[in-house]
């Protein structure tokens, strides 16, 4: 213990950058798993979604509450859920699960609420009261679901982009079994 080898080997001389907050923040939210088209649609969903909820939930009195109350579900449920899925893409938790999971819940996620928002959209605007905030969330609600839309769009063209980059590999593979083995 005197000559001072006990603490060597746990002891670090310079602390690296990533012992500061901001360290641990880089390291911690990893932008680069998404496209920027794709980042910035799912950054306008989580808003947008947002923005309609706050919007919804300032409407004091409704004749018609029906697609009033289902429209704070579904965009309360979209804003959550975009939220899940913005934490799962940067975060270390995508590394903890299977990636084409992700894509594949991520991909059934954003078709689900694009559709559900929308007929929520249209269910809202023929029920609501025509009050500022209602308008306002309506806006709000549109806008979202064609940012859902988008997204699915994109998703769906990667999709087709990958499958025609298989589909030559998949085409030997075929061939090679359809001739005599003895040949």
């Amino acid at each position: 213990m005197e000559n001072g080898t006990v603490y060597s080997p746990t002891t670090e001389v310079h602390p690296g950058a990533a012992r500061d907050a901001r360290g641990r923040l880089a390291a911690c939210c990893l932008l680069g798993r998404l496209k920027w088209p794709r980042r910035t649609l799912k950054a306008l969903q989580l808003l947008l979604s947002l923005l309609a909820f706050v919007c919804e939930e300032v409407v004091s009195q409704c004749t018609l509450c029906g697609g009033l109350y289902f429209f704070e579900f579904v965009s309360c449920s979209a804003f959550l859920l975009s939220l899940l899925m913005l934490v799962v893409y940067f975060t270390p938790v995508y590394d903890r699960v299977d990636a084409v999971k992700v894509k594949l819940s991520d991909f059934y996620i954003t078709v689900v609420i694009a559709c559900v928002f929308l007929m929520a959209s249209i269910i809202f605007v023929s029920t609501h009261d025509k009050t500022s905030a209602e308008v306002a969330a309506i806006v709000f609600g549109f806008l979202a679901s064609f940012m859902f839309l988008g997204d699915f769009f994109i998703m769906l063209y990667e999709k087709r982009q990958e499958s025609q980059l298989t589909k030559p590999e998949a085409a030997v593979g075929t061939a090679a079994l359809t001739e005599p083995l003895n040949a």
